[in-house]
């Protein structure tokens, strides 16, 4: 009879796995990707998935939307708003004024850590909101509206 590694319980060495590198790397700010946990540790979605939502219940990292896993250290401030008004933030914190050219979604996504089209939905949310004028395939978005800071908040 082959020896065969038992399922059970695999999910929560993955887990301990994941701890030790973000207890041994202070620097560490996200995870691995579920596709990298994967391959690292030959296992299937579903086992991975359970690892992370292991690391959520212990408050040790939590899930991004449009991005990789954060880790979450004791003490530190992370800004959970969503990310529309974050985006938003960027045209007073970068002194942009109306008509003048909006960073392009690739920028953003690379400034938040998210993906493209998290980025675009929340343009979007903007553009609906008339903060934000233009977009679309090709073409700058501009200022239309400074935001206030009541509408900032």
């Amino acid at each position: 009879m082959s020896q065969q590694a038992n399922p059970r319980g695999t999910f929560l060495k993955i887990a301990d796995t994941l701890k030790t590198w973000i207890e041994t790397d202070p620097d560490m700010t996200e995870l691995p990707s579920l596709a990298q946990v994967m391959s690292d540790h030959k296992v299937s979605r579903g086992v991975a998935l359970r690892a992370f939502a292991v690391l959520r219940q212990e408050g040790v990292a939590e899930p991004v939307p449009g991005g990789r896993w954060r880790v979450v250290r004791a003490g530190a401030r992370v800004d959970r708003r969503p990310l529309e008004q974050r985006i938003a933030d960027i045209i007073t914190a970068d002194g942009l004024e109306v008509g003048q050219p909006f960073p392009s979604a690739s920028a953003l996504a690379e400034r938040f850590g998210v993906s493209r089209p998290t980025v675009t939905r929340a343009l979007e949310k903007l553009e609906t909101a008339g903060v934000l004028a233009g977009g679309g395939q090709g073409r700058v978005r501009t200022v239309r509206a400074v935001p206030t800071r009541e509408e900032r908040s």
